[in-house]
């Protein structure tokens, strides 16, 4: 898992996506600078969005909440 530092806080890169449809994982790298608002789930091929209040894919059904969220910039 890597990280980057930024005003001395370690930021998270990399985040577990879980598939609200059919239930798949998988371990994707997120963007530093922005918010991943659509992904295509690998194995039943849906468009995964967020929910209504989140920013992004990774702060609705990923382990780790984004970048921008960590560093508060979201």
């Amino acid at each position: 898992m890597r990280t980057d530092t930024c005003c001395s806080q370690p930021v998270i890169t990399q985040s577990v996506l879980k598939c609200p449809d059919c239930g798949h994982a998988q371990t994707l790298a997120m963007p530093t600078t922005s918010c991943l608002f659509f992904c295509v789930c690998e194995a039943c091929h849906v468009v995964i969005s967020p929910k209504q209040g989140d920013c992004c894919v990774f702060c609705s059904y990923g382990t780790v909440k984004c970048p921008p969220v960590q560093l508060g910039h979201a």
